[in-house]
C-alpha cells in the first residue's frame, strides 16, 4: 500500500463515506480546458469519455462523499461546472457505459480525472469504492512565485547530463537537512548545489517524478518500484517525494526546487512514461484511464480486446493513434514546461510513442515545446522497435552503440579501436545522414538501467537475486569485466586495475562527440553489489552511498569537465571529416604510437588496443587579444594490461591529464615519447598556430 495522504491527516480517523446524491447543484461549465479548473467563483469539470453513457462527479467534504451526475457532453468531453467550489477540494469519477467489446466500465470503482495535478489518499489493491482514504484528486493550486524565473537554455554541445533519483540522491547526504531528505526540495539543497558546482554538470536528468504505483506483485513480496516506470497520473508530481516543510504542497516544492536549480545555473531534464500506464494488463487495477475510456486509452488486440497490445513490455501500450489520448500527452508536455518551468524530456520507450501515431509531428510544430530539450530513448519490446538514428532533427537519442563498443574496447576486448574511434567522433554513421548534428547522440558509459560503473570493472555476471526473481530478470550481454576477481576484492593488483578502467571509461566519455550523461553516482565509486536491475530497490543498495564514497574520483571527474569545457573541439556543432581546410588545417588526425598517422590496416586491425587522436579547435581565426591562445589537444589511448610507449610529433607537448596518476591533473611538459600505461589516458596540449602537425 502506498501513503498518499497529507502527514498532517495521516493515521486520523476518517469518518466512513456516505453516498449522498445532489441533484441539479452542477451548472453545464464547459468542455476546456480537460481537468479541473479554478476560476475564482468555483471549479470546472471536463473528463474525456467517447464511449461512456454518463458520468458522475464525486466530491468529498469532510466524511460525505457527493455524487452530482456531469450536466452535459460536448463532443465526447463531459463537463459541469460546480460554483463556490474551492482549491484543495478533493474529487474522483464513476464512469457508466457498456460492457464487452474492449470496454471495461464498471460505475461502481471511483476514478482518478487522467489531468489531476495533485493527488491525496491511499491507493490499495482490492480496496472498495467506499473505502474512506480512496486515492483521489485534488483541484491545484496554481499560485506561485517564481521570482523571474528564466531557463538556463543551456546550448546542447555544452551540455554535461547528471541522471540521478529524486529519493536515493539525497537519503543518505549527511549535508542534507534530515527532513529534507529524499525530496524535492533535498535535490535543490545547498550540499547538493555545491555537488553539482563542483562536478561541473548543467542539467540533472530526474527518474521518473510523475505519479506512480508500486505493482501489486512487488508489495506482496515487501519490495516497490523504486524507478518510479510506472506512471498513473500525467500532470501529477509524485507525493511520496515532498518534504511538505510547513504544509507545502508536492507542485509547489516541485516548482522551488526548479527555481533554485535554474538560479544555479543547472537545468531539469525528466524522464517521462507515455508509453504505458500502471494500470498493466488485463488483470492489473482499474484506477483512471481503464474504467474511464479503456478502448480510447488503450491499443487492444483486434482479434481479442479483452487482452492489449504488449509494446511496452509493461503490459499495455498508451494509444497515442487517438487524438485525445495524443492531446493528454501533449497537454502534459505542455504543463510541464509552461507551468513547471522544466527544461526538458527524456522518453522512456520512445518507439512506442511514434508507431503510427502524430506524435512526432505534434512535437515538432508546438511553440512551447520547440526550447525544451527533446531527447529519445530509441527502443521498445515491439517488432522493428530498435529505432536508434531514426529520429527526426531537433530530437537528441540515447546512444547505446555508443555504451556497448566503449565497454566492449575497454573490458572485453571485442571492440577495436576503428569502433573507438566511430563513437568518439559522436557515431556519425548513425546520426549525421539525418542531418543532425553530433549533439543528436546522448553518450553514456552506465544508467540507472544496468551496472554502476564500479560493478562494471568488478563483476563479470549479473547478481540479481534480491529482486526476487531468481536471477532471471536483468541484461545478461553487459560487456563488463571484473578485473580478476568477482565482487569486493581487497588484492591490489585487481583494485589498480578497476581504479584504471574506471577512470578511463570515465575519459572516453567525456572526450567524445556528443552530449555526455553521467549516471549519479559513479562519480562516488558507488556499487549495488552486482545488481544490474535494482528497479525493485528502495534501500542502501541504489541510495548513494555519500558516506562510502571514493573520495578521489568525484575531482577527477570534475576535472574531466572541466578540460570538455576548456577545449572547444570537444564540443563541436559539427562532424569531424579529417579533410584538410582552407588554411591547411585539419580538425582530426588519427595517431598511431609508432608516430605516424593511422593506415587503412591499423584499422582493421582487430586486436589494435591502442590509439591516439589531435583535435585542432573548431575556430582557426585569430583570437581577440583577451582570450586565451587556442591549443591543440593530443589523446593517447591504451587499454592493453601492459605500458605502451607513444611517439609524438615534432612541438613542445604539455601532458595536462594522466588518468592513472596520483595526482591526474598535474601538469608536466614531456618530450618526444610518453609511456602510457595500462588501461590509461593521457591528454597533451600545445598552442595551436594555425599548422597542424605533420605526421
Amino acid at each position: 500500500m502506498v501513503d498518499r495522504a497529507d502527514p498532517a491527516s495521516a493515521g486520523s480517523d476518517f469518518p466512513r463515506l456516505g453516498a449522498l446524491t445532489i441533484d441539479l447543484c452542477l451548472t453545464t461549465g464547459r468542455p476546456w480546458p480537460l481537468g479541473s479548473s479554478h476560476d475564482g467563483k468555483g471549479v470546472n469539470f471536463a473528463l474525456f469519455s467517447a464511449n461512456a453513457t454518463h458520468v458522475d462527479l464525486c466530491v468529498f467534504e469532510g466524511g460525505t462523499m457527493r455524487v452530482l451526475p456531469l450536466p452535459e457532453c460536448t463532443d465526447q468531453v463531459w463537463h459541469g461546472y460546480l460554483p463556490g467550489a474551492t482549491r484543495g477540494l478533493q474529487y474522483a469519477y464513476r464512469v457508466h457505459g457498456p460492457v464487452g467489446g474492449g470496454h471495461r466500465f464498471d460505475a461502481q470503482r471511483l476514478l482518478l480525472d487522467p489531468y489531476a495535478r495533485e493527488l491525496t489518499g491511499i491507493f490499495s489493491y482490492g480496496a472498495t469504492a467506499d473505502s474512506p482514504d480512496h486515492l483521489r484528486a485534488c483541484v491545484a493550486s496554481d499560485d506561485f512565485d517564481w521570482q523571474g524565473d528564466t531557463p538556463p537554455a543551456v546550448p546542447w554541445n555544452d551540455s554535461v547530463l547528471y541522471e540521478i533519483h529524486v529519493k536515493g540522491a539525497t537519503q543518505r547526504q549527511p549535508d542534507v537537512p534530515e527532513a529534507l531528505r529524499g525530496t524535492y526540495a533535498g535535490l535543490a539543497s545547498p550540499a547538493m548545489l555545491e555537488h553539482y558546482r563542483r562536478l561541473g554538470i548543467t542539467a540533472v536528468n530526474l527518474l521518473p517524478v510523475h505519479c506512480f504505483l508500486d505493482e501489486e506483485r512487488l508489495i506482496k513480496s515487501g519490495r516497490t518500484n523504486y524507478w518510479g516506470y510506472n506512471t498513473l497520473a500525467f500532470f501529477a508530481p509524485e507525493p511520496r517525494y515532498a518534504a511538505r516543510i510547513n504544509g507545502q504542497s508536492p507542485v509547489a516544492e516541485f516548482k522551488e526546487m526548479v527555481r533554485t536549480l535554474h538560479a544555479a545555473g543547472i537545468e531539469v531534464i525528466l524522464d517521462v512514461v507515455y508509453n504505458h500506464t500502471a494500470e498493466t494488463d488485463e488483470f492489473g487495477p482499474t484506477v483512471s484511464f481503464r474504467g474511464i475510456d479503456n478502448a480510447s486509452y488503450y491499443r487492444l488486440q483486434p482479434d481479442d480486446p479483452k487482452r492489449y497490445e504488449n509494446y511496452s513490455g509493461c503490459g499495455n501500450t498508451f494509444n497515442l493513434l487517438h487524438p485525445r489520448v495524443l492531446q493528454l500527452v501533449m497537454d502534459s508536455l505542455r504543463y510541464w514546461v509552461g507551468e513547471m518551468h522544466v527544461d526538458g524530456f527524456r522518453f522512456d520507450l520512445a518507439a512506442t510513442l511514434t508507431r503510427d501515431s502524430g506524435f512526432l509531428t505534434a512535437v515538432r510544430q508546438d511553440p512551447l515545446l520547440a526550447r525544451a530539450k527533446m531527447i529519445a530513448e530509441p527502443w521498445d519490446l515491439g517488432p522493428g522497435g530498435y529505432q536508434l538514428g531514426r529520429f527526426p532533427s531537433g530530437w537528441s537519442e540515447w546512444n547505446d552503440r555508443f555504451r556497448d563498443d566503449v565497454r566492449a574496447f575497454w573490458l572485453t576486448g571485442l571492440s577495436g579501436s576503428a569502433a573507438l574511434a566511430q563513437r568518439l567522433s559522436g557515431s556519425s554513421e548513425i546520426f549525421r545522414g539525418s542531418g543532425r548534428a553530433p549533439q543528436a547522440g546522448i553518450n553514456f558509459i552506465t544508467a540507472h538501467d544496468g551496472f554502476t560503473l564500479r560493478d562494471l570493472v568488478s563483476y563479470q555476471h549479473k547478481h540479481n537475486e534480491l529482486n526476487g526473481e531468481h536471477n532471471h530478470d536483468g541484461h545478461n550481454h553487459n560487456f563488463s569485466w571484473n578485473c580478476g576477481a568477482e565482487g569486493e576484492c581487497d588484492d591490489p593488483t585487481v583494485a589498480q586495475r578497476r581504479r584504471n578502467l574506471q577512470r578511463s571509461l570515465l575519459a572516453t566519455l567525456f572526450l567524445a562527440q556528443g552530449v555526455p550523461m553521467l549516471q549519479g553516482g559513479d562519480e562516488l565509486g558507488r556499487t549495488q553489489s552486482g545488481n544490474n536491475n535494482a528497479y525493485c530497490q528502495d534501500n542502501v543498495l541504489t541510495w548513494l552511498d555519500w558516506p562510502g564514497s571514493d573520495t578521489a574520483l568525484p575531482d577527477f571527474t570534475a576535472g574531466l569537465i572541466a578540460i570538455r569545457k576548456r577545449f572547444p573541439q570537444l564540443r563541436r556543432g559539427h562532424w569531424l571529416d579529417g579533410e584538410t581546410n582552407d588554411a591547411g588545417t585539419r580538425d582530426v588526425v588519427w595517431w598511431h604510437p609508432d608516430g605516424r598517422e593511422m593506415t587503412v590496416d591499423d584499422w582493421h586491425s582487430p586486436q589494435q588496443g591502442v590509439l591516439g587522436f589531435f583535435l585542432a579547435p573548431p575556430d582557426t581565426t585569430k583570437p581577440a587579444a583577451t582570450d586565451p591562445a587556442p591549443s591543440l589537444l593530443l589523446v593517447l589511448i591504451n587499454r592493453e594490461p601492459t605500458m605502451r610507449a607513444f611517439h609524438l610529433p615534432a612541438g613542445r607537448w604539455t601532458r595536462i591529464c594522466d588518468s592513472c596518476a596520483p595526482a591526474p591533473f598535474a601538469s608536466a611538459p614531456v618530450g618526444t615519447d610518453s609511456l602510457v600505461a595500462a588501461y590509461s589516458v593521457q591528454l597533451f596540449e600545445q598552442d595551436f598556430h594555425h599548422a597542424f602537425p605533420s605526421p
